[in-house]
């Protein structure tokens, strides 16, 4: 099993790096018409792109969502690169699910990335079906505490399972399990899909159990559906589910009702400062993006650098053709939005 999981990482940039069509490129964000101020009242210069999440201070609000890890030298210098990058811009950065460092310990070192990023807020991650296939309070404080992450993502993917020649598809009775891991951490528990997107009726289950952290990972970008397909010799599932989901601006407009009570990060087709700045107004805390760093990784943090570069750039350009002066004002700024 331990090399079955190992070796699935690198399938997956293969697959990702060769297969344009896996990323579904539905620009959902498109639909989202913002009001343009042609006298914005304000000086760009004086537009302010930085945030706190999770006691972090960040230079914008960008996450770098979770990619890979495992025992191999590609994965290493992605995540080595991407950590690197994460701390010179003050950016947030997630890395891939964990358990492959449960099942072979060569893994673990791919995850070892705070010495790169020594201030910056990490997320550590593992599947939040685990749980149900012997995973404990144990494995996921491991997880946290080999990152020395300040929060950990339990993500959730029954679609990708379902999919999976080898998928783990028992999600029986797994929120009750998720709030007691929480309880028991020394870190915040936050749920995030892979791609699918997160309903407001899963948002109220979780905080009936006491999570408050959020990323709803809508449809619109990479399909992990149609990824795992190209695994799968049995039938057509997974390009038949290639488009299902909840498209992220919609999940994001659909948890209005929780508003005061949860906070927000959005990923999921994410894909230029504009996106982010839109996701902002409607009521995310956290942009996340993966794949449009997944090459840059795979050269150099300087190449993850310019990609951070100018989505800060776009991001800042937005808020000012806003008439926003800072992340605080553009927050769930609804009145931003043109009306249809």
């Amino acid at each position: 099993m331990s090399k079955q999981t190992n070796d699935r990482k690198i399938e997956h940039i293969n697959i990702i790096t060769n297969d344009e069509t896996v990323d579904r490129k539905k620009f959902y964000f498109d639909d989202v018409l913002l009001k343009h101020r042609a006298m914005p009242e304000i000086d760009l210069e004086d537009v302010d792109t930085s945030c706190t999440v999770l006691g972090k201070e960040l230079s914008f609000p960008l996450l770098i969502s979770s990619m890979t890890g495992g025992d191999h030298e590609l994965v290493k210098t992605i995540n080595k690169n991407l950590a690197t990058a994460a701390e010179a811009c003050k950016v947030a950065m997630g890395v891939g699910s964990q358990r492959v460092m449960f099942e072979n310990p060569d893994a673990a070192e791919s995850f070892a990335i705070r010495q790169y990023a020594p201030t910056t807020l990490l997320f550590a991650n593992l599947g939040a079906v685990q749980l149900n296939y012997g995973f404990t309070e144990t494995e996921c404080q491991a997880a946290v505490d080999h990152l020395e992450a300040d929060a950990l993502f339990l993500h959730l993917n029954p679609l990708q399972e379902a999919v999976q020649p080898e998928g783990d598809c028992n999600f029986a009775d797994l929120c009750k399990q998720i709030g007691e891991i929480n309880k028991k951490l020394t870190v915040e528990v936050a749920l995030k899909e892979v791609g699918a997107g997160i309903s407001v009726d899963d948002a109220k289950l979780a905080l009936s159990h006491g999570i408050t952290y959020i990323d709803v990972a809508g449809s619109g970008g990479i399909s992990w559906s149609k990824v795992e397909q190209h695994r799968n010799e049995r039938d057509d599932l997974g390009t038949v589910f290639q488009d299902w989901g909840i498209p992220t601006p919609i999940a994001l407009e659909s948890m209005a009702p929780l508003n005061d009570k949860i906070h927000l990060f959005a990923s999921g087709g994410v894909r230029t400062g504009i996106d982010m700045a839109k996701a902002i107004i409607l009521n995310a805390e956290l942009c996340g993006l993966a794949s449009p760093f997944l090459k840059a990784a795979m050269d150099s943090p300087d190449a993850v650098i310019k990609v951070i570069e100018s989505l800060k750039r776009e991001f800042q350009t937005a808020m000012f053709l806003l008439g926003m002066s800072s992340v605080e004002k553009l927050k769930g700024n609804k009145s931003l939005i043109l009306k249809q």
